[in-house]
């Protein structure tokens, strides 16, 4: 047996008990709540709300310490028997609409619903008009087809 056919057993091994080491980091929120109709809006929120410190994470997917301490703070909340729009709106207030993945609808930010639409607008009316200016170049075109 040659010595690199005898190390192989042994590196398989350590990598197994290195992954078997790291498994519990892997978890970000091993928490629970009692009740399993909390635990389910538990999960709604965390995968609706954003990360502040992460900015393209939801609080699911971090594990930053300020979106572990949000994730304990909306479960303190739900136990405290506050409503999904209750906790949205008190971290609204701390943070700004910024920590929800979907922005709410106001006037204030209609704009931002609007602009697809007027862009898609002004794409087809751009487009429309080349065609038809492109159309009338080509009925005016006098020239001998080679």
């Amino acid at each position: 047996m040659s010595p690199r056919s005898r190390s192989l057993p042994a590196l398989v091994a350590g990598l197994l008990a290195l992954l078997g080491w790291c498994h519990p980091a892997l978890a970000v929120d091993p928490a629970q709540l009692s009740d399993p109709r909390l635990q389910a809006r538990y999960e709604v929120l965390i995968h609706e709300l954003r990360c502040v410190q992460c900015e393209d994470n939801s609080l699911a997917d971090s594990d930053a310490w300020i979106a572990a301490d949000l994730r304990r703070e909306i479960r303190t909340m739900l136990q405290q028997g506050k409503t999904n729009r209750q906790i949205e709106d008190y971290l609204v207030s701390r943070y700004s609409e910024f920590i929800l993945f979907k922005p709410r609808y106001s006037w204030r930010n209609a704009w931002l619903w609007s602009l697809p639409a007027l862009l898609l607008a002004i794409g087809v009316t751009v487009a429309v008009r080349l065609i038809r200016q492109r159309a009338a170049l080509v009925d005016q075109d006098d020239s001998e087809p080679t």
